[in-house]
């Protein structure tokens, strides 16, 4: 199963009504399970310097099929992979990262949003996540 571009546009739209609702300007990066770019938005007035940040953070949730803060744990001192942020060249490892799963678990691919503080990117991930259909 793939995620198809319909599937994405709906996440990106959830996403930004959140972001709209909590009054932030954010990028949404939605990748496929291969950790491709599927699509993509910079809402008015989001800042540039995030939009690498949102596409980090998809990469790094489709990497490792997992919310970004939890890989982020495994980066911190006494975690199980110290420095771990340092490989694969992309990695974000703060919230605002998610992956995306079919109902039966089948993965997906992945959401990144960046442009708020970390909690509100959690926060329009989370919502942006929850337009898959």
């Amino acid at each position: 199963m793939q995620i198809s571009v319909h599937q994405a546009r709906s996440i990106i739209a959830a996403g930004e009504a959140r972001a709209q609702a909590i009054g932030v300007a954010v990028n949404i990066a939605v990748l496929d399970a291969g950790a491709q770019l599927k699509a993509f938005s910079r809402m008015d007035g989001a800042l540039l310097g995030s939009i690498d940040i949102a596409l980090g953070k998809a990469k790094t949730a489709a990497l490792f099929q997992m919310a970004t803060e939890t890989v982020g744990e495994f980066c911190k001192p006494g975690g199980g992979s110290p420095g771990l942020e340092q490989t694969n060249g992309v990695l974000v490892v703060f919230g605002g990262g998610l992956p995306l799963t079919a109902p039966d678990g089948t993965f997906l691919g992945a959401v990144g949003v960046s442009g708020g503080a970390v909690a509100q990117d959690m926060d329009v991930a989370q919502a942006a996540a929850s337009g898959l259909d």
